[in-house]
């Protein structure tokens, strides 16, 4: 055998056992009559000794000539350790080595196996098999693996049932760009990966298959960011004869296992607040409610007077910075610099400092008085200390321009802390969302989210009016879970084709299978689909998926360990019946 135990595992009970280990040279210490060895693997270090005194000559050289990373089996015995070392678990033996078998040499890597390691990024992603040896990388796959089980375990005792989906479907042309596939055998026709198993997960519905579940990886062809891949995994659930109230009160249930299993943390309530209440308070639907800073809207106590920036502007609205008075008049000129970059979009910034003696102090005091400040403080929850930041404009952008201020100045204030966790729902999204472009409406979720009951009518008098039955589960301001009641008969499918444009001939070439499916007692449904990759992460106290994924692509969508995508030669192509002109 390769081994007797991990390198982990052995304790001052193991003294004066004799064992078998194996794994990498993580570091060498000749100090001429004795030469320690620390030995790693996944489990752990375990330190090697070779001494004059009880190691033969030829044992001691042998051990002299072992280089980082060497693969090596050594059989010896456990002894007692002279200086121990408490940072480790092994850290009270050591291993008096008797043989030494070298399994592989190893060059020396191009940056160190430490925790702190001296390689960049690139060049870490370039060697990620050398990468995982490092205990940040190695502990979050294992952190993942851990999250994964909890969830089978979890669903598995609420009745789910775990079914595979294909990968080889059919392109549709709602949501991002499909990765495509072509067809060897069916000339000049195309597969795509699936961004989501939405329809087949409907189609399992249909079946009978009332609790389906699955850990399942999807594509989507989109430009990427830190917590978006190319591809990535999806926790997707579906269910039958239920309402949103079912749905939420299960994944609400999945969450408060996940956060007490994984990080010990017990969560009593998760609020739920409207799309548009979201939007209101905190500029975005997945708002972060660790912390305050809630939008105060101002038209009514901005727009009195002849400050003709906000008199014209659609919005007006500010937030409350805690302390923020301290700050030096370089400091804010700073801060809106920052909402001025294009990244945030701002024209400008209006400030307030609230001062202790209950006077006010603007960057616009030509315009508005004390009684005025002292209106904008209550419209924002401003306190003594605090300093009032105003931005104005249209309601859309201006919104999102104070939600990135506001979760700027969070992070600078230290209030978005990894060990505290805020999850809420977000409920009765827009069913459509306009296209300012084109003028036409898409689907916000996807073309079989339904409408909240007694709204179809409204589709033709006011489709931006209609809510949807839809709901996202929002962690740290995070959307970590997204999903709806689906529509499940074939007139109110087809209704809804016609809303976002489809003829009747498009939408039967496209989606027919599931029209013609619904025909057969389709069952009233809905479900919801957690991203794995951004969930884990949260869980373990970071917000880039990356670490969490054994092997990632990098910004450009591109796998650098292995240089894909690649070209591919031409005897390929010509089996594909495709042809490049480059």
């Amino acid at each position: 055998m390769y081994r007797s135990h991990t390198c982990g595992e052995l304790r001052d009970s193991h003294i004066n056992t004799d064992v078998v280990l194996s794994g990498w040279v993580h570091k060498t210490r000749d100090k001429g009559f004795v030469v320690w060895v620390d030995l790693r693997d996944r489990y752990g270090i375990t330190q090697l000794v070779f001494d004059e005194d009880r190691t033969s000559a030829e044992l001691l050289e042998k051990s002299r000539n072992l280089g980082r990373e060497f693969v090596i089996q050594i059989k010896g015995t456990v002894i007692e350790r002279a200086s121990k070392n408490d940072k480790i678990p092994t850290g009270a033996i050591e291993v008096l080595v008797k043989e030494l078998t070298v399994l592989n040499v190893s060059k020396t890597p191009p940056f160190t196996i430490e925790n702190e390691t001296d390689g960049g990024e690139d060049l870490r992603m370039k060697y990620r098999y050398l990468d995982i040896r490092r205990n940040p990388v190695k502990n979050n796959l294992i952190f993942r693996s851990k999250v994964t089980m909890e969830v089978r375990n979890y669903l598995s005792q609420e009745g789910f049932i775990e079914v595979e989906t294909p990968y080889l479907i059919k392109s549709t042309p709602e949501g991002a760009r499909d990765f495509v596939v072509p067809s060897r055998m069916n000339e000049g026709q195309f597969y795509a990966l699936p961004q989501s198993p939405q329809t087949f997960k409907q189609l399992l519905m249909v079946g009978g298959m009332d609790k389906y579940f699955q850990i399942v990886k999807c594509f989507r062809d989109e430009d990427l960011r830190a917590d978006r891949q190319p591809e990535f995994t999806q926790i997707d659930c579906e269910m039958a004869f239920v309402e949103q109230e079912d749905i939420l009160e299960v994944f609400e249930g999945l969450t408060k296992y996940l956060l007490k299993e994984i990080n010990g943390v017990e969560i009593d309530k998760f609020p739920r607040i409207t799309f548009d209440e979201a939007m209101a308070k905190y500029g975005n639907d997945k708002p972060d409610i660790r912390f305050g800073m809630e939008f105060g809207e101002l038209n009514e106590v901005a727009q009195h007077k002849d400050f003709n920036v906000f008199n014209s502007a659609e919005l007006v609205v500010g937030i409350a910075i805690p302390s923020g008075n301290s700050y030096t008049r370089k400091e804010i000129d700073k801060l809106t610099d920052w909402v001025k970059r294009p990244q945030v979009g701002a024209l400008g910034m209006v400030y307030c400092r609230c001062n202790e003696d209950g006077t006010y102090k603007s960057s616009v005091d030509k315009f508005y008085d004390q009684d005025d400040l002292a209106q904008w403080a209550k419209a924002t929850g401003a306190k003594a200390g605090d300093l009032i930041c105003v931005l104005s404009g249209d309601k859309n952008k201006v919104r999102g321009q104070l939600s990135a201020l506001r979760m700027e100045m969070a992070q600078r204030l230290g209030l978005r802390k990894s060990d505290e966790f805020a999850p809420l729902w977000v409920v009765d999204f827009p069913l459509l969302e306009l296209d300012e472009e084109t003028g036409h409406y898409h689907a916000m979720h996807h073309p079989f989210t339904s409408p909240k009951p007694g709204q179809l009518e409204l589709l033709d008098k006011d489709p931006g009016a209609v809510r949807a039955n839809a709901y996202d589960l929002v962690l740290n301001g995070n959307e970590i879970g997204g999903g709806s009641i689906r529509i499940h008969d074939k007139e109110t499918q087809s209704i809804m084709f016609k809303h976002l444009g489809f003829t009747p001939e498009e939408a039967k070439a496209q989606f027919g299978f599931l029209m013609d499916a619904f025909q057969y007692g389709a069952p009233p449904h809905g479900g919801i689909a957690f991203g794995l990759d951004r969930l884990v992460s949260i869980l373990g106290g970071q917000e880039t998926i990356r670490d969490f994924i054994a092997f990632p692509k990098n910004n450009n969508g591109r796998d650098v360990m292995i240089d894909a995508p690649a070209p591919i030669d031409d005897g390929q192509l010509k089996e594909l019946n495709l042809k490049l002109d480059l």
